[in-house]
């Protein structure tokens, strides 16, 4: 019967595995192909990104400039090689700077309890009471446009999910044998959260990250195309598809190549963060 339970078990963790690994290929290729063009960008553009041509305005789709040109003549398949620089740096600090702040927060809220909790939760309610992206509007029209702003706002309102995944983790762990064994051996609380109950309660909050990221990729286009984000001429996809908006009829290469290449790269991110909670268990 013993040997029994551990077969199923042992197939149903490779059942799981299986099924988790085609996403998890797929997420991790979409996302190194995205990162070998970002690093590769001046090597692989056939053209300078921001070099304006009169000549060549509005060209569509040909052998020498394969995703056409924009109304400045500038060739839309180098700003889309470009743009990937700029928008994999927004997925990832994006999300970086609030994972660690939710981290951190969630660690100490979950840990101590008590009026510290308290405190921590009730400055999420706070933050929770205001749309998403209208308290992220408000914060980067308070600093002024630019990738800085967009990601001080993306910290100071993205932490709440992260914060809330770790406390959630951290009530139920620090009740575990294994936390009550270390602090019956004397071990500091830094030691205790840092050491022993975070590596066992972050899993879900990588997972989430990735999806995360999505969101954010997402919202730092929408900033772009309002025109709080990154700045023309900087070759960015948002910027490109708020450029060929007025031009949609007769250029729709210009909008439609950043917009593709937005949605290739969102789905790696999500195809990650589903392979990952399939092949770790993990659900957000």
């Amino acid at each position: 019967m013993i040997l029994a339970r551990s077969a199923n078990a042992r197939l149903g963790w490779r059942l799981k595995f299986d099924s988790g690994m085609v996403p998890l290929a797929m997420g991790i290729t979409i996302l190194g192909s995205w990162l070998l063009i970002a690093i590769f960008a001046p090597l692989l553009a056939p053209y300078d990104p921001i070099l304006q041509d009169a000549a060549v305005r509005l060209k569509p789709p040909s052998m020498a400039h394969p995703f056409g040109t924009d109304n400045f003549g500038r060739d839309i398949l180098s700003r889309v090689i470009w743009g990937a620089r700029i928008d994999l740096q927004i997925a990832t600090f994006g999300v970086v700077f609030a994972f660690v702040i939710g981290t951190i927060v969630g660690s100490i809220a979950g840990y101590f309890g008590g009026w510290i909790d308290i405190m921590f939760m009730r400055l999420i309610d706070i933050v929770l009471a205001f749309p998403f992206l209208v308290l992220m509007l408000t914060i980067i029209v308070i600093l002024g446009p630019g990738l800085g702003s967009f990601y001080v706002a993306m910290a100071l309102v993205g932490w709440v999910s992260y914060a809330r995944l770790i406390r959630a983790q951290f009530l139920v762990l620090k009740n575990a044998d294994f936390a009550v064994a270390a602090v019956s051996l004397g071990y500091s609380h830094t030691r205790v959260m840092f050491r022993h109950l975070l590596p066992n309660a972050i899993l879900s909050s990588i997972v989430f990250s990735m999806s995360d990221a999505v969101l954010v990729l997402l919202n730092g286009a929408a900033i772009s195309y309002l025109g709080l984000g990154v700045q023309p001429p900087t070759a960015e996809w948002g910027i490109m598809i708020a450029e060929g908006q007025g031009f949609i009829t007769i250029g729709w290469w210009i909008t439609t190549f950043p917009g593709i290449a937005i949605v290739v790269l969102a789905m790696g991110f999500s195809m990650l963060a589903d392979g990952l909670g399939e092949v770790l268990g993990v659900r957000e």
